[in-house]
């Protein structure tokens, strides 16, 4: 197998795509994470119940598991707040997105201790939350880097 300016070419190719790929900064969307933990949240309160209540066909017995709905909870509490605070402070100053998650958050929380109401607290929970991230979105995208005199970046 010898080295032919075919092969040549294609390695010149390779490593040209690679260095490409090393200099990309990873930038993470943190409104589209919160949107998809707040949506993988809902999908997991409306199939939990379909799942919980057919495994005892199957013999298994399971406990609802507090420390589960707990972490899921903090989980929406900490990326929620980081990806909302980091829009407001850098980029748009505005309150609605706050407001809209902190009212989510304590119908997510209400949901926790009313059980009997759970799944009427839990529709408000979530599109709450996820109409937060939607206008944190929406504004930063308008906002466009501002460079105000209050702007912190």
């Amino acid at each position: 197998m010898g080295l032919t300016s075919t092969n040549i070419v294609f390695v010149l190719q390779l490593c040209c795509s690679f260095s490409i790929f090393a200099r990309m900064k990873l930038h993470i969307n943190w409104d589209a994470v919160g949107i998809s933990a707040t949506l993988a949240c809902a999908v997991h309160c409306a199939l939990l119940p379909l799942v919980l209540s057919s495994l005892p066909l199957f013999g298994i017995n399971i406990i609802h598991n507090v420390f589960f709905e707990a972490g899921m909870i903090l989980l929406a509490l900490f990326i929620g707040s980081y990806s909302l605070w980091h829009g407001y402070l850098r980029h748009h100053h505005r309150s609605v997105p706050l407001v809209l998650f902190i009212s989510g958050m304590i119908f997510l929380l209400l949901k926790q201790f009313v059980v009997t109401y759970a799944n009427w607290l839990l529709v408000p929970a979530v599109i709450l939350i996820i109409t937060a991230h939607f206008f944190n979105w929406r504004f930063c995208r308008i906002a466009k880097h501002c460079h105000a005199t209050d702007c912190t970046h």
